[in-house]
């Protein structure tokens, strides 16, 4: 039986992190500097949790927050889904569609070693399946829950 291919394949091995003490005014300027609105939170390598630039607009601004107020105040730390480096590219996208999620950290030994997003699974021709079964499952998801708020 052929091996399945695998997270560790196609993760981004360099990014863009931050840690508890950094303030969302920071946080913000990271995603603008590097074009990207998700951000792993980490102390040392251990992944504690992430940010995404919609956490900064609903539990920072929203709230009235200042760009001061610390990441912690704003982190999604409940229930972070994530995938080691040997998790199949097909479950990957699975988890991604199950949760309705974009990216998955990806964790080995309680470290933080990677990222896979569901980008990096469209450009990989090899996975465009893998990758429109799963976008199409969150937008599905999004207009299902859109629809029933009207």
């Amino acid at each position: 039986m052929a091996s399945a291919k695998t997270v560790k394949q196609i993760m981004e091995t360099k990014m863009v992190t931050a840690t508890l003490q950094d303030h969302i005014f920071e946080i913000a300027e990271k995603m603008k500097q590097h074009d990207i609105g998700f951000i792993p939170i980490v102390q040392g390598k251990q992944l504690v949790g992430v940010v995404t630039d919609r956490d900064l607009v609903l539990r920072g601004y929203a709230e009235k927050k200042s760009g001061s107020t610390l990441v912690q105040d704003v982190i999604s730390d409940q229930h972070i889904v994530t995938v080691s480096p040997e998790t199949s590219i097909d479950e990957a996208s699975q988890l991604m569609a199950e949760h309705q999620v974009r990216r998955l950290p990806v964790v080995q030994q309680n470290e933080l070693v990677g990222i896979i997003a569901i980008g990096d699974l469209a450009v990989r021709a090899a996975f465009e399946n893998e990758a429109g079964e799963a976008l199409g499952d969150i937008s599905e998801k999004n207009k299902v829950t859109v629809g029933s708020q009207h």
